[in-house]
């Protein structure tokens, strides 16, 4: 059975940092076409944050939203399959339920942006920013 289990999240001071995990089984973090996060404040649409992918040769290649650019950093440890979501300078406005997402199938690249690139889905972990 593939899962996607996010964890990490609480409450934050303005100008803070937090550290996202997201786990896969079932699949390597490398057997992903894409590996994406996601986020939703109430009351609006789930946003993308960024995603990663394998680069080949060069590494692994990220894509972050231009909300997040700057701040966020997604980075990827295959030895223990999971992902990483590094938020700093932290703001209200990035507070929501952040959520992992993987992709199983296409072509390789980190530019899938939109929720229905992803096949499978993390429960989801709240992150909360006070000003």
């Amino acid at each position: 059975q593939l899962l996607v289990v996010e964890s990490g999240g609480g409450l934050v001071q303005s100008g803070g940092s937090l550290r996202l995990s997201c786990r896969t089984s079932g699949k390597t973090v490398l057997e992903f076409q894409a590996m994406g996060w996601f986020r939703q404040a109430p009351g609006k649409a789930r946003e993308w944050v960024g995603s990663i992918s394998s680069g080949g040769s060069s590494g692994d290649a990220t894509n972050y939203a231009d909300s997040v650019k700057g701040r966020f950093t997604i980075s990827r440890n295959s030895a223990n399959d999971t992902i990483y979501l590094q938020m700093n300078s932290l703001r209200p406005e990035d507070t929501a339920t952040y959520y992992c997402a993987a992709r199983v199938e296409g072509v390789i690249r980190a530019t899938y942006e939109t929720a229905d690139d992803y096949d499978y889905w993390g429960q989801g972990a709240q992150v909360t920013v006070s000003s």
